[in-house]
Order: structure tokens, then C-alpha cells, then sequence
């Protein structure tokens, strides 16, 4: 077992090493994009809202509250919410392994209360170079609350790495494809 989380450190760490390299590389010329693998067919075919601008939820497309999270740890939280948030982002997750340079990589502490409200936000380290995608990512944790209750840590701080492409889609570390 302590394998698993000396293998997990390390993921952990390498990902804020790729994070910290690619802030410091310089803007490459403009490449094609790579084909992506098509979307899965329960995604919704509906357009994402244009960058900046949070889509109107009716009563009929509004989420169920979600489940509880039994988490123990603030990692086993990350996970949960990690899924929380792809459910709310469906047209937004980008499918496959992502290209080789990212538009921006991004490192978000999250404090979530007892009940799943979002209490802060806290930038580990923020993608300077991308205002819009600071703001958007904000947008996108405050309008997936409430996430899963913690209630078995009562309040939780959790961090996940925010892997932004160009198309305004992104993954999460937590349950990234990978990258080409």
C-alpha cells in the first residue's frame, strides 16, 4: 500500500514539474490542431456556452443534487469531485490523449463546507498568460457547487491540476487520458 502512494506522490509531483515547465516555455508557432478522438455518444450535442459566458440552466436541465462523498482523505474527495465536475462540463472534457502543448496548465485549491458549498478558491499556481482561462475555470467550480458533502471530513481542501487545450475544452489530472 505504501507503494501506491509513493507512486501517487510522484505522479503528483511530475504533473507540478510538466505544470511549472510548461509556464516557462516560450510561445511556439501556431501547429494544426490533432484529431481528437470522437466525443462518446452519451455526451450532449449541444454547444458549450462561448468562453466567459455561463450557460443558462432551466428546471428540466438543472443536475439532481449529487450524492454524498464518503471520502476519508482529501485526495479520495479530489476524485469525487473531479467526476462532479465532469458531469457538469459533459461538452466542455476533452476526449483522448491531450496534444503535446497545452494552452494553459492551471493548479486549483478548492475549499468545500460540510454541506458542498464552495467556500474558496485558491490558485497554487494560475496561467497568467491566460486571464480568460483563470476566469473560466473560477466560473466552472462555482457553478458545479454544490459538490458532493463531505461528511466524513466534515470540510475538505482539495488541489487538482487543470489541463486547458486550446479549444476551450480541458481535462483534469485526477482523470486525465494522458497526453501525446
Amino acid at each position: 500500500m505504501k507503494a501506491h502512494y509513493a507512486l501517487r506522490l510522484l505522479q503528483i509531483a511530475s504533473t507540478g514539474l510538466v505544470a511549472w515547465l510548461v509556464g516557462c516555455a516560450s510561445k511556439p508557432e501556431p501547429e494544426p490542431e490533432p484529431a481528437r478522438a470522437p466525443v462518446a455518444a452519451q455526451v450532449p450535442a449541444t454547444p458549450a456556452a462561448p468562453l466567459g459566458q455561463t450557460p443558462v440552466r432551466t428546471r428540466e436541465t438543472s443536475m439532481p443534487p449529487p450524492s454524498p462523498s464518503g471520502a476519508t482523505t482529501a485526495l479520495a474527495y479530489r476524485r469525487d469531485a473531479a467526476r462532479h465536475l465532469y458531469s457538469h462540463n459533459r461538452d466542455r472534457i476533452f476526449h483522448g490523449k491531450l496534444p503535446p502543448m497545452l494552452h494553459a496548465v492551471g493548479v486549483l485549491q478548492v475549499q468545500v463546507d460540510g454541506a458542498g458549498r464552495v467556500v474558496g478558491l485558491s490558485w497554487m499556481r494560475a496561467p497568467k498568460h491566460a486571464p480568460d482561462v483563470i476566469a473560466e475555470i473560477e466560473r466552472s467550480v462555482r457553478a458545479a457547487a454544490p459538490f458532493p458533502a463531505p461528511v466524513r471530513l466534515g470540510r475538505v481542501t482539495y488541489t487538482d491540476t487543470w489541463l486547458w487545450d486550446r479549444s476551450g475544452q480541458f481535462q483534469l489530472d485526477t482523470l486525465t487520458e494522458g497526453q501525446l
